[in-house]
C-alpha cells in the first residue's frame, strides 16, 4: 500500500505564522516589516476600539492588514471568564460583524482577552463561527495543536525567540509537519531593543524555501482540507472535494498536488 503523508502548500513541511493582539497604531510598523521579508500573520482586533487615539483607524483595516488575517479578540475585551455567557457571544459576534464589514471576508479565528477562557467559552465559540481561538502561555515546541480553541504558541516574542528560530532553521525530517507560533502585542517593542528584535528574527527566518508563510486561519484551513481528501481503500487514488489544492507526498517521492475537484492517481 502507497504511504501517503499531508504536506503544507507547495509540498513544505515547516510552517511559520504570528499573532499579534490589540490592533495598536504600532501595527502599522509591524506589517511593514512582515512585508518587507515575506513573513504572515493574523492580526486580533477589538472592533470597540478602532479610530480612538491608541490603535488604528476602522478605515485602514482592509489596507494595513491586506495580505495578512484579521480575528476577532472580543469588542471591548473583557475578562471573557467572569462574564455571563451570553455577553460573551454577543462581544464574539459584534466584533465579527463589525470587522467582516471592514474587511470583507469571513472573520473565523480569535484569541482570548486577558487570556480568559472557560469550558463553556470554549464550547460556545464553534457556533459563533469561531474555527480557532489562541490561549497564551509558550510551548517551546513546534508540534500542530491538538485542541485549536485552545491553541498555544510556540513563544511570546519576548521568550527565546531567536534560539528557537535557529531549532526551528535546522529541522529536517520531513516525516513530521512542524509550526512556529510567535504571538504577542506590537506595542511592546517600544521597550528596549525590541523593534530590533522582532526585525532579526523576521530578515532571518524570512525567504526560507522549505518554510510556509501563513496565517492562523490558513493553517487551519490546509489541516481541514488534508481531512476532507478521500482516498481509496488501497490509497492508489484520491479525490480532493475542496476548493483548493492540497499537497501530499507518496512513498518519500516528491511532494505532489491534488487538484481542487479532481481524482489524481497515486
Amino acid at each position: 500500500m502507497n504511504k501517503v503523508y499531508c504536506c503544507y502548500p507547495g509540498g513544505r513541511h515547516k510552517a511559520l505564522t504570528m499573532s499579534y493582539d490589540d490592533g495598536r497604531t504600532q501595527d502599522r510598523r509591524l506589517v511593514e516589516i512582515f512585508n518587507r521579508y515575506g513573513i504572515r500573520g493574523t492580526f486580533h482586533l477589538n472592533s470597540g476600539f478602532l479610530g480612538d487615539e491608541r490603535h488604528i483607524r476602522p478605515d485602514e483595516v482592509s489596507t494595513l492588514y491586506a495580505g495578512h488575517e484579521v480575528a476577532c479578540h472580543t469588542v471591548t475585551h473583557p475578562t471573557i471568564a467572569r462574564c455571563p455567557l451570553p455577553e460573551v457571544a454577543q462581544e464574539v459576534l459584534e466584533d465579527r460583524k463589525a470587522l467582516e464589514a471592514l474587511t470583507g471576508y469571513p472573520v473565523r479565528g480569535m484569541s482570548y482577552p486577558n487570556g480568559s477562557m472557560s469550558d463553556d467559552i470554549e464550547a460556545l465559540l464553534p457556533a459563533c463561527g469561531i474555527r480557532y481561538s489562541r490561549v497564551v502561555g509558550s510551548t517551546d515546541g513546534f508540534a500542530l495543536p491538538e485542541d485549536p480553541l485552545r491553541w498555544m504558541a510556540t513563544c511570546h516574542h519576548s521568550h527565546n525567540l531567536m534560539a528557537l528560530g535557529q531549532q526551528f532553521r535546522e529541522l529536517f525530517k520531513r516525516q513530521y509537519l512542524y509550526l512556529m507560533y510567535v504571538w504577542g502585542h506590537s506595542y511592546e517593542f517600544d521597550n528596549g531593543d525590541g523593534w530590533r528584535l522582532i526585525e532579526d528574527f523576521c530578515r532571518a527566518m524570512g525567504g526560507q524555501e522549505d518554510i510556509w508563510y501563513c496565517t492562523n486561519i490558513e493553517l487551519m484551513d490546509c489541516l481541514d482540507d488534508f481531512k476532507r481528501l478521500q482516498f481509496a481503500a488501497d490509497n492508489t487514488f484520491v479525490y480532493n472535494p475542496s476548493a483548493r489544492e492540497c499537497w501530499i507526498q507518496v512513498n518519500d517521492e516528491k511532494p505532489i498536488p491534488v487538484p481542487a475537484g479532481r481524482t489524481l492517481s497515486l
